[in-house]
């Protein structure tokens, strides 16, 4: 996985032709991942839309890796269905990342959420399976309730050294975040409204690539 730019990482919102075009612009301008992210959508509708999100993303950007949220199953159909998408992000209700890396095969990008050191600790028994981890919330954010505290900069070097797979960095963070929370040790950000909500999603992304330290 060492060729994945984790840097800035686009969490999807809405359901609609904005979502499709929001994640072209954000690969356009160098987001490594896009994770379709629609927690309402039934089966086939969520494949519609990660499908349409990957073929966008895959004319503009081909290194950027596209994931859905949550859905294994939906991951596998893609996949079979013959579209460019690479994987998916598995939350601790969700089938296991064991389970879902025999499902997607050894190529595929599977990433776990985590966020506190106990959590961290447990992820590492799939690390021989796991792409990255998610560690959040950074600060609290409407878009997920995380029923933990946020952790702020100081909350994560202690995840990073505990980590055996690279750690992503989410919950409402900003551009103005990237610099302090690059040099945490963090492999990138996972961010949602900041550029879901852009006029320019893709100058969001380029301040946010300018901004890493790391």
């Amino acid at each position: 996985m060492s060729d994945i730019d984790f840097r800035i990482y686009l969490v999807t919102s809405g359901s609609g032709q904005r979502t499709v075009d929001v994640a072209g612009e954000a690969a356009a301008a160098g987001a490594g991942l896009v994770q379709v992210r629609a927690k309402g959508l039934e089966a086939r509708d969520l494949l519609a839309l990660l499908i349409a999100v990957a073929e966008r993303v895959d004319q503009v950007h081909p290194a950027t890796r596209v994931l859905v949220d949550d859905r294994t199953d939906v991951a596998f159909a893609a996949r079979l269905a013959g579209a460019p998408v690479h994987g998916v992000h598995l939350g601790q209700e969700d089938l296991s990342p064991a389970v879902a890396r025999e499902m997607l095969g050894p190529d595929a990008v599977i990433g776990f959420t985590t966020g506190t050191l106990r959590l961290v600790q447990e992820a590492n028994r799939f690390a021989d399976v796991l792409s990255y981890v998610g560690a959040g919330p950074y600060r609290p954010t409407p878009t997920k309730n995380a029923d933990r505290p946020p952790l702020g900069i100081e909350g994560f070097p202690p995840l990073v050294e505990a980590s055996k797979v690279p750690v992503i960095a989410i919950g409402d963070v900003q551009t103005a975040d990237v610099a302090e929370l690059s040099e945490t040790g963090i492999a990138g950000v996972a961010m949602i409204r900041q550029i879901m909500n852009a006029e320019d999603p893709g100058e969001v992304v380029r301040q946010g690539l300018r901004a890493w330290r790391g």
